[in-house]
């Protein structure tokens, strides 16, 4: 079994609690459904990070809500770049999986899906 890297980002419209939560429900939700595999219990950790224009929630308290107790979740700032993607949640899920890199599906939604048009199906 290997550490496996898994991708996502989604955008939301304002910066909103209930937009932030929503938002990262359903991008975990969708990384999940296209990774049938994925357990919570085969996570290492997940690393969140969002734009510096949101600050009313914490997307690690989705996770929370959706049942991922025991899963190690850490929230960051991405870095600020200029004419980046603005309200814009990323996540990195550290996988032990025996899944192949190539095998393994990363999750880009709403306007985040400019951000990687390479794994667009």
């Amino acid at each position: 079994m290997a550490l496996q890297g898994v991708r996502g980002a989604i955008t939301v419209e304002q910066d909103n609690e209930d937009q932030i939560i929503a938002a990262t429900k359903n991008l975990l939700f969708e990384i999940v459904k296209a990774n049938q595999t994925m357990k919570t219990e085969d996570l290492a950790c997940v690393f969140f990070t969002m734009t510096d224009d949101l600050h009313s929630g914490f997307p690690a308290k989705a996770a929370r809500e959706m049942g991922w107790r025991n899963v190690p979740l850490m929230c960051s700032t991405e870095i600020s770049v200029t004419n980046g993607l603005p309200f814009c949640i990323r996540v990195l899920l550290l996988w032990n999986t025996n899944m192949l890199q190539t095998e393994i599906s990363h999750v880009y939604l709403g306007r985040a899906k400019t951000l990687r048009p390479d794994l667009l199906k």
